[in-house]
């Protein structure tokens, strides 16, 4: 795999950057499940919470530095194959850096994920595993090695 240098085109340049934070936010039907695998299990600091009308519910988890990546079908397949060895993600994948693949795996199985792919090194030298999480996403937990 090969990297390309960042985009000269136009709207790259910082005077275009506009974006200041990336929040994905996910519909979960165990709120309290969900909330406890990310910020207690995989370690996202909790931001902020907040409480409505109508039970409703929301809970902020920082996830450190956000990027969206776009992947055409090709990238998609060829990352399932290499991480798990056969095409099993949908169109949204989340992935998450953590400090130990392994470990983080293990404690996210523990609390109830349940894993499509062990940790495996990856061609551009990650190691990344694959699970099915809370809140319906499937994830990727990688290291950079």
């Amino acid at each position: 795999m090969t990297r390309s240098e960042p985009s000269t085109e136009p709207g790259a340049g910082a005077a275009h950057r506009c974006v200041r934070q990336l929040r994905l936010v996910v519909e979960a039907e165990d709120y309290e499940q969900a909330v406890a695998f990310y910020r207690d299990v995989l370690g996202m600091p909790q931001e902020a919470a907040f409480a409505g009308d109508g039970e409703a519910r929301v809970t902020i988890l920082d996830a450190g530095r956000a990027t969206l990546e776009i992947a055409n079908p090709a990238q998609k397949r060829m990352i399932d194959d290499v991480e798990v060895g056969r095409q099993v993600a949908p169109r949204l994948r989340v992935a998450f850096e953590v400090e130990d693949t392994a470990a983080t795996t293990g404690a996210l199985v523990d609390a109830g994920a349940m894993q499509l792919a062990p940790p495996t090194e990856t061609p551009w030298r990650s190691l990344n595993s694959r699970l099915e999480a809370p809140a319906g996403l499937q994830i990727t937990i990688f290291e950079e090695l």
